[in-house]
């Protein structure tokens, strides 16, 4: 069972007029084969909480603790936090010139295990995962997200997350850009890490369409840097049918 706890987290960027403070004192608490859907206008902090989570330069933590299975993750550096077991999907993942998928799925998995896994399983071990995601194996040799659709940009990020098993997965708007055929492909593929591994989910979102396939166990709405209601799945109802103008205002 692993926990990521985050208390009294406060978050500023640095801007050219001054720090500007971003998430206003955020608590919360993700457990093994939990699912927690953060639910937010644009502008809310959501982002913020993941990158910051993650270790992004940008973000200045001014106060509050982010602990996985008890270890301080903000005295980490960015590569520890992988290590400990955190995993960040984003909105936009960036292009790697020059480097293969192939090259770059072999060194994280390296990295995370502590050994490179063995060529004969590791060839059997991808083509299982990238066939389970639609993903042409040939997008092996190509460079990393380099010419790739916003689907297949995606799907590559979940193909990422099934091959390093993370305790933590934080995925920022995974749902973004997605047409229906790819948005299931990419919710099949984190329910199906979830079952096997009893992964823990950040899932960061505007809509509730994605909640169709992957089924929250808790919703939080995000308004003005901190969490304002929480809920179950109703909760996700509720903003479907109303919107956020009762917390944008409040």
């Amino acid at each position: 069972m692993s926990v990521l706890e985050i208390k009294n987290l406060q978050v500023s960027v640095v801007t050219d007029a001054g720090n500007k403070e971003i998430l206003r004192g955020v608590d919360l608490t993700i457990r093994s084969g939990e699912t927690h859907a953060i639910m937010g206008p644009n502008g809310s902090g959501k982002s913020t909480l993941a990158y910051s989570i993650a270790g992004h330069p940008k973000y200045l933590i001014t106060g509050g603790s982010v602990t996985l299975d008890g270890a301080g993750v903000l005295e980490m550096t960015v590569d520890e936090r992988a290590k400990a077991g955190l995993f960040l999907a984003m909105q936009y993942p960036v292009e790697v010139p020059g480097v293969s998928v192939s090259n770059f799925l072999r060194t994280a998995v390296t990295a995370i295990r502590g050994e490179a896994p063995k060529v004969r399983t590791w060839v059997g071990e991808v083509k299982a995962a990238m066939a389970s995601l639609n993903i042409d194996t040939a997008f092996s040799e190509r460079n990393v997200n380099e010419g790739f659709s916003g689907g297949e940009k995606k799907r590559h990020e979940i193909l990422q997350m099934e091959l390093l098993k993370p305790k933590i997965a934080i995925l920022d708007e995974t749902d973004s850009g997605l047409d229906v055929d790819a948005l299931r492909i990419v919710s099949e593929g984190v329910n199906r890490v979830k079952a096997n591994s009893e992964l823990g989910v950040m899932l960061i979102t505007h809509y509730t369409r994605i909640l169709r396939y992957i089924k929250p166990d808790f919703v939080h709405v995000f308004a003005n840097g901190k969490i304002v209601e929480e809920g179950g799945p109703e909760l996700a109802d509720k903003l479907e049918e109303k919107g956020y103008a009762e917390y944008i205002t409040a």
